[in-house]
């Protein structure tokens, strides 16, 4: 199945940290700039098959993505079951991305257990009436990437360089492919890099994502340090017309969309000055 989503959409771990209403309030302002498409992670709490069905009913024409869905947060019928509602609720609207993670249950390997859970939900057994769902993977490597090409109808990343996305267009061939990328609007060189090396510090200092940003050809004394290299590829920061003209370069390099997580405090007013400017 086909997907599109515009250009450019919106994510943001932000709605973890608002009451229902506020969120109506913020997910409806969004649909009326123009905003196409709301990714959101699975991390702080909220259940995310829930969280995508309520932003749904919020919300008339948008497409609400899960970005991501744990695996191991619920089994594999269930998710089934619930992308299935969510799929026959809202034509065309929802999206399904899944990512390794959630409560670890064994030392399988990531590849083998996104494999397994595909396999479980592709075997669920329901008499509930059934609707297409749109179905992608997070994924950074080459197998969990051919992985995403053969088995859903695509991939999402998540902090990578420009360059990755022009290698996981070439893997993923036809396929959809969506980039997350964090943005700053900080024009200053020193506070703007101070603020991102705040944010990419969780990531830098986990081993799953320092094996990442090795694959992404930054070297140990890079990452542990925090480089100017690494922060500037992977946090675009400065003017908006800055901001705007470094986005293009995922949509260059291969992109279908690009996910925009806005890392201000307060990131609503600039939604509304990329929405101006994007859109």
């Amino acid at each position: 199945m086909s997907i599109d989503l515009g250009t450019f959409g919106i994510y943001t771990f932000d709605f973890e940290h608002l009451p229902a209403a506020r969120m109506r309030d913020a997910i409806q302002e969004l649909e009326g700039l123009g905003w196409g498409a709301f990714w959101f992670p699975e991390l702080l709490g909220r259940e995310a098959l829930t969280h995508a069905g309520f932003l749904l009913a919020s919300t008339e024409r948008m497409h609400i993505v899960n970005g991501i869905a744990q695996i191991w947060s619920r089994e594999a019928r269930w998710t089934q079951g619930a992308a299935n509602l969510l799929a026959d609720a809202y034509p065309n609207r929802h999206i399904l991305g899944l990512g390794f993670g959630g409560k670890r249950d064994s030392d399988v390997k990531p590849l083998a257990a996104m494999s397994a859970y595909l396999d479980e939900m592709q075997a669920t057994q329901t008499p509930n009436p059934q609707a297409p769902i749109r179905r992608i993977l997070a994924a950074y490597g080459p197998k969990m990437l051919e992985l995403a090409r053969d088995r859903t109808d695509g991939a999402q990343s998540y902090h990578v360089n420009v360059q990755h996305t022009a290698q996981a267009r070439e893997i993923l061939g036809d396929a959809f492919l969506a980039v997350e990328h964090a943005v700053l609007f900080e024009p200053d060189p020193s506070t703007a890099r101070a603020k991102a090396r705040e944010h990419m510090h969780t990531y830098l200092t986990s081993p799953y994502n320092i094996a990442k940003f090795k694959r992404l050809g930054y070297t140990d004394d890079e990452i542990s340090g925090a480089s100017d290299r690494l922060i500037d590829d992977l946090v675009f920061w400065g003017t908006p017309d800055t901001i705007v003209d470094k986005l293009q370069g995922h949509i260059k390099a291969g992109a279908d969309h690009v996910a925009i997580q806005v890392i201000n405090k307060d990131p609503m007013p600039h939604w509304r000055h990329l929405a101006d400017a994007l859109l």
